[in-house]
């Protein structure tokens, strides 16, 4: 594919950011656009190399390995590199209803099982993908394409994530009339109000699901099904049912002070911020229903993020914009390494150190990686006025257990006292919460999340699916698309019998 020599011939380039100095002092997104010429030169680094792990879309030692959606990254390489852009939106299309947030959001584990990954860098894969959507929506090749023919069957989804987004775009496809309910204010789940604005600007929600709105589907929102609306009523009034209510559970840290003012769980954190941009550029509060969190400023503040992963670098880019005094992100696990280690093989998700664009924010700014390892809390402290000081964290090493189970382990004699008048807990979800579950009666896994069957998507009630974190827990915005129109594609065969969805 691509350009047979062409690995050989180009070394990868990727999209150029704007400047941390620059960028931190608004919301806007930090990617630059490529020159078309340019990424069909990284279109052409796509190697010939028969076995394309990159769309693979399966997990090595529990982590994603290759694209879960299975886009067909090679073949729409090689129609970018032919400049054969409406074609390669057409191949992109038929895997991935919404490239626009994948291009800008996934950690791209395609890349990482890249065959020429292997000895060199990977294809920019997810860069060319967000062009050629992009190149979609700039040309007029996107619009609404409703179906020609309805069932007459209604469909209810619940949760407006990119899991309900996705089995939503793919029931009415296949002539369903969907309904999607969403909590708060505006529709996008983890999209809307979980991502930051500069990551993804919140007007490319607003405009797939106004195209999807053009196509039929109905938006509901400040509706909460089992509050403000009973979770029994969906099974009467529709024909079958998909939940996609995500895993919103936060992991806590329950330490001493942690009752202290000033502790908020990061997704508090982001969901607020995000709010405010929105009344601020669209004319002030909406009702809110029963999704409120109250505007957290880190303004002038010492922050300590305890917790990395995406969540926790969002909590490291929102802070420095909202103009805070210093960050610190603590995390518990050790640094990783530079390069691949022989435990950490190709195909398998590369697990080396890199610095994402929050940690590149604050490096540029004060010269160093925010992140301190093998550190973890042991308490908060109080003001004196029941507002947190600060908080005592202590340096851990890990050991082997009498089972060969690998324990952490404080280190004596390593305390420490950090000043933080704002503690963001960014340590990951638990699953979902308790009250639709349990209005329907649906049964639950070892870890909370609701029963059901990969590939089948049923629960243990007839006609109510589930799909995405809600089921499978935290993860990936590209496995809760994968997840989405896998339950569409049950649900669909549910109602009609069969199913001609993908």
């Amino acid at each position: 594919m691509g350009k047979p020599t062409g690995f050989i011939e180009y070394v990868r380039e990727t999209p150029a950011d704007r400047p941390p100095e620059e960028r931190i002092h608004d919301w806007n997104e930090f990617h630059l656009p490529m020159a078309e010429d340019k990424l069909q030169i990284q279109a052409a680094r796509c190697m010939n190399c028969g076995i394309p792990f990159c769309h693979t879309g399966t997990l090595i030692s529990g982590m994603a390995a290759g694209c879960p959606i299975h886009n067909l990254i090679p073949e729409w390489n090689d129609l970018v590199y032919r400049g054969l852009w409406r074609q390669a939106l057409e191949s992109l299309l038929k895997t991935n209803n919404f490239p626009e947030f994948t291009g800008r959001v996934c950690p791209a584990p395609c890349e990482g099982s890249c065959t020429v990954g292997i000895n060199a860098p990977a294809v920019t894969i997810k860069s060319i993908e967000y062009a050629i959507i992009e190149k979609g929506f700039e040309e007029g090749w996107i619009g609404p394409n409703p179906p020609a023919v309805r069932t007459g069957k209604r469909v209810a989804v619940v949760g407006s994530g990119p899991a309900g987004l996705a089995c939503a775009d793919q029931l009415n496809k296949a002539g369903h009339w969907v309904t999607v309910f969403e909590r708060a204010d505006r529709i996008g789940g983890l999209l809307q109000y979980g991502i930051p604005n500069m990551k993804l600007d919140k007007n490319i929600v607003r405009r797939r699901v106004d195209l999807m709105a053009a196509e039929g589907i109905q938006f509901v929102t400040n509706i909460e099904i089992g509050k403000t609306y009973p979770a029994e009523k969906l099974l009467q009034e529709f024909d079958a049912v998909v939940l996609a209510c995500g895993a919103t559970r936060p992991r806590d840290l329950n330490i001493e002070g942690r009752h202290l003012k000033g502790i908020h769980f990061a997704v508090e954190f982001l969901h607020a911020n995000t709010r405010r941009l929105h009344d601020q550029h669209y004319g002030g509060a909406q009702s809110w229903g029963a999704f409120v969190y109250p505007y957290i400023s880190a303004e002038g503040k010492d922050v300590i993020v305890i917790g990395g992963g995406d969540t926790g670098t969002d909590c490291v880019g929102t802070s420095l914009r909202q103009g805070c005094k210093s960050i610190t992100q603590l995390e518990i696990l050790p640094r990783p390494p530079e390069t691949r280690q022989p435990n950490n093989p190709w195909p398998e998700w590369p697990k080396v150190y890199m610095l994402d664009y929050g940690q590149e924010e604050y490096a540029a700014l004060h010269g160093r990686d925010p992140r301190e390892y093998l550190v973890t809390a042991k308490r908060f402290l109080d003001d004196g006025r029941g507002q947190v000081a600060g908080i005592e964290t202590v340096r851990v090493e890990w050991v082997k257990d009498e089972n060969g189970r690998f324990v952490s382990r404080e280190v004596p004699g390593s305390e420490q006292i950090r000043p933080a008048q704002l503690i963001l807990l960014a340590m990951g979800f638990l699953g979902p919460e308790e009250t639709i579950p349990q209005a329907l009666g649906l049964e639950r896994d070892a870890r909370t999340n609701v029963k059901a069957e990969y590939g089948k998507f049923a629960t243990n009630v007839p006609g109510v699916f589930v799909a995405g974190d809600m089921r499978r827990g935290q993860s990936l915005v590209v496995w809760a698309i994968n997840e989405g129109r896998g339950a569409a594609r049950e649900c669909d065969r549910y109602l009609m019998g069969e199913t001609s969805l993908p």
